[in-house]
């Protein structure tokens, strides 16, 4: 498994594993505990793992902790999405950045997302199933949403947009969600 930094996003890496395939399929190590060790993420900060499913074209998020943040590693476990992280951390050198990855099935590649960055995806296949490892228990009091077609953050995402939740249709801007933060 090598492990590579993300330059537009500081602190964020990308696990790309070794899948082995032959006629049957494939086998892959998602995770490897002395791996991410060695990568600087402290494997047993780790309390949740989630999925979740979705049809071609379903946008979630853009999602965020407040408080404490909340890191994660996620990967596209089936299908294919477009992966989203905005660096929302004030005192980060990437402040703001934006960075967009493809994740899949294929490639069973995990992005690590520090806490402070806000993350969302949309489906490319249908269906797409994307696998969570969460550093925090959830607390819905400090779930933080930004509309996923803030003009400032201007995503651009690759189709249109099919289904949305309605906390998410419902999201202010980040510049809405700044002003109450302060």
């Amino acid at each position: 498994m090598r492990v590579t930094p993300v330059p537009r996003i500081a602190g964020a890496l990308l696990f790309q594993p070794t899948p082995h395939a032959d006629e049957r399929g494939f086998f892959s190590r998602t995770f490897d505990a002395d791996i991410a060790r060695g990568a600087g993420v402290d494997p047993d900060s780790f309390l949740q793992d989630s999925i979740s499913r979705s049809v071609k074209g379903v946008v979630r998020g853009m999602h965020l902790r407040a408080g404490a943040g909340e890191s994660k590693l996620v990967r596209c476990s089936y299908g294919e999405v477009f992966d989203v992280v905005v660096d929302l951390r004030p005192d980060s050198p990437t402040y703001r950045n934006q960075e967009y990855f493809e994740l899949s099935g294929q490639t069973q590649v995990s992005l690590y997302i520090p806490a402070g960055c806000a993350h969302g995806f949309q489906a490319l296949t249908d269906p797409a199933d994307v696998s969570y490892r969460i550093d925090r228990a959830h607390d819905p009091s400090e779930d933080v949403t930004i509309a996923y077609d803030d003009p400032e953050l201007a995503i651009p995402w690759p189709l249109p947009v099919t289904l949305i939740s309605e906390r998410d249709k419902q999201a202010p801007t980040l510049a809405e969600t700044q002003r109450v933060s302060r």
